[in-house]
């Protein structure tokens, strides 16, 4: 039986040759027509909801399946529903999850030069930072970090400046002495805490929430974007916007999935990674100014330190990025790309 099988689709390998040959095609064109009939399903996870990596990540799966006529069905998983950053990062990794937009220093576990883009004092502002995530040189080094990781990098972007959230109002840095801070899973960010006199604690952002409210820290660095629309204002009506560190966004595709689609699909997937990563700075824009008053007219407290405190909490942070970096040859490397692209777009002072 099995010589009867093997001979018939020899027979059917052999009439498919001659068939192409008599067409004028060569062989292997019917696989490339079924290659370009076929769909690819894309599940896109991301922390945050109604904010811009999820705006993002939306955008981006309308025009992917719009390009691709249909040949990619790519659906959207706001607010940590596939689980917690680290396994959504995982997911993508191992590939039950093709895409994931979170801040890239979460993914210090795979390779620790992903958090060089957290280093206190890189970017001015968020304008600045936008101007820093669209260097060739910036985005050859994120974008290519997981490849060995099982990754594909396809979009990197500023997001929006850091603030505080805490139960108690932190309107000076004596204030900031003693406190337990959510950070992202940094050295940049822990250091940086720690010079300010505070307790660094890393989390998962769908763990802040509940850790506020039950007492186990104090507050959290974040973006004002998902202090208001996770309703954090319930827990903690203080937001300290200290600015610092920057917020930048990564998207990376599990690499297998990524390698198993046409030419062409890379193609659609590539290139518009890059038109959202430039189209989504407008929305941004205006998401932190809609969060901010989202916040405030939920009962919320916007701060800021004193001009001169501000300066001072700028001084203190000053040598984070080159004191950290320089316990590792790669990640010195790899912040010195960062570094000279934000002096390179830093806007020259008023004269």
């Amino acid at each position: 039986m099995c010589f009867m099988e093997r001979g018939i689709r020899n027979r059917t390998a052999v009439a498919a040759g001659a068939l192409a040959a008599m067409l004028g095609l060569p062989w292997g064109t019917g696989q490339t027509a079924q290659a370009q009939q076929q769909t690819y399903e894309m599940k896109i996870s991301t922390p945050t909801i109604h904010d811009i990596p999820d705006t993002w990540a939306r955008n981006f799966a309308a025009a992917v399946e719009k390009d691709s006529a249909g040949r990619i069905k790519a659906t959207v998983y706001p607010a940590s529903q596939l689980g917690s950053i680290p396994r959504q990062i995982e997911g993508t990794q191992f590939g039950s999850i093709q895409m994931e937009l979170v801040p890239p220093e979460f993914m210090v576990g795979l390779d620790p030069r992903f958090q060089v883009m957290a280093a206190p004092g890189l970017v001015d502002s968020r304008a600045h930072g936008e101007r820093v995530a669209a260097e060739p040189a910036v985005q050859k080094l994120m974008l290519g970090l997981g490849a060995d990781k099982g990754l594909h990098g396809l979009a990197l972007f500023m997001a929006e400046p850091s603030a505080i959230i805490s139960r108690m109002p932190l309107r000076h840095l004596a204030d900031f002495k003693g406190k337990k801070i959510r950070i992202f899973a940094s050295q940049f960010q822990s250091v940086a805490f720690e010079r300010l006199g505070i307790t660094p604690v890393a989390m998962s952002l769908g763990d802040v929430l509940p850790a506020i409210e039950q007492g186990a820290i104090d507050g959290a660095n974040t973006g004002i974007s998902p202090i208001a629309n996770f309703h954090m204002v319930d827990a903690a009506k203080y937001v300290t916007a200290t600015g610092q560190p920057a917020i930048f966004i990564i998207g990376v595709v599990n690499k297998k999935w990524y390698d198993s689609l046409p030419k062409d699909l890379q193609q659609i997937l590539d290139n518009e990674a890059a038109a959202q990563s430039h189209a989504i700075n407008s929305y941004a824009v205006t998401e932190i100014k809609q969060a901010e008053a989202s916040f405030t007219s939920g009962g919320g407290h916007m701060i800021k330190l004193p001009p001169v405190e501000q300066a001072q909490m700028m001084k203190t942070l000053a040598s984070v990025g080159t004191d950290v970096s320089k316990r590792d040859p790669a990640i010195a490397a790899a912040y010195k790309i960062v570094a000279d692209a934000a002096a390179r777009t830093r806007p020259s002072p008023t004269r």
